[in-house]
């Protein structure tokens, strides 16, 4: 599971001004709730609240390094519980590719449902899970909630048009749908085993399809460059530009190729 704490947001109408996401590696199911603070307690909420009571125990939990994730009180939470806390270093940003690609998505979603002013986005947020945890994933071949509940998950518009449920109804068979409940059951096992290996196959077919348009480039002390904010924010300006610089680069390391130390005027980072 991979967690990740997002913003700062515009502030909602009721005062957030954080998201909180906490993503299921191989099923992609997403839990999100929105926070007015980025600390410990909140954290510690997402857990206590929802992951451990609706889903159990996770063996591991992945965060980033911030300190609401390393703190003592967290800390005490994930050894009490017995699940093993990793954290994903700056050097290696692919540990948290999951939660940031569900964080996209559902930026995404958010976008096209919260009215002019953006303050109803913490309201809209439910919403915006139920579209994403029942839309079909191309990693797994399914959705989130058919993955985890083993059928498809009732829509509006399954309501709205009674037609499919009518036809349901008259040949309903209280036996017949006890015996096939029983079955997929049997089946999730195998279903949730062939989403894993699914999703393994896109992940290598995605990756030697990026390598082929990647471009080398190395960079020497000296050299002029600028540095992409590859922050997530939510409804960023039109006009804000996403590279800030120009920099110069301060130091290259040997032990890392694509670590550098950039400098402008007489600071570095």
């Amino acid at each position: 599971m991979g967690n990740r704490l997002h913003g700062t947001f515009q502030t909602s109408s009721n005062g957030h001004n954080y998201i909180l996401v906490a993503v299921d590696y191989v099923s992609k199911w997403i839990e999100a709730i929105p926070c007015p603070t980025c600390d410990a307690k909140v954290v510690v909420k997402l857990f206590r609240t929802i992951i451990f009571p609706r889903f159990g125990i996770p063996r591991v939990v992945i965060s980033d390094g911030g300190s609401h994730f390393i703190n003592k009180v967290f800390e005490k939470l994930m050894r009490s519980h017995g699940v093993k806390h990793k954290v994903a270093t700056p050097y290696h940003p692919q540990t948290s590719g999951q939660v940031e690609v569900s964080n996209r998505q559902i930026k995404a979603i958010l976008e096209k449902t919260v009215s002019f002013t953006r303050k109803d986005w913490a309201a809209r947020l439910d919403e915006a899970l139920w579209a994403y945890r029942t839309a079909y994933k191309t990693p797994i071949g399914r959705s989130p909630f058919n993955l985890l509940y083993g059928k498809d998950c009732h829509l509006p518009v399954e309501v709205e048009y009674k037609a499919l449920w009518a036809v349901k109804m008259l040949n309903f068979d209280i036996k017949a749908a006890q015996e096939r409940r029983v079955m997929n059951l049997f089946e999730l096992e195998e279903i949730r085993m062939n989403a894993y290996e699914n999703s393994r196959i896109y992940k290598m077919r995605t990756k030697a399809a990026h390598d082929k348009l990647i471009r080398l480039k190395d960079f020497k002390v000296g050299d002029s460059v600028l540095l992409y904010n590859s922050k997530l924010r939510l409804f960023p300006g039109k006009l804000r530009s996403k590279w800030a610089g120009p920099f110069k680069i301060h130091e290259v390391y040997p032990m890392d190729p694509s670590l550098y130390s950039i400098k402008r005027g007489r600071n570095s980072q």
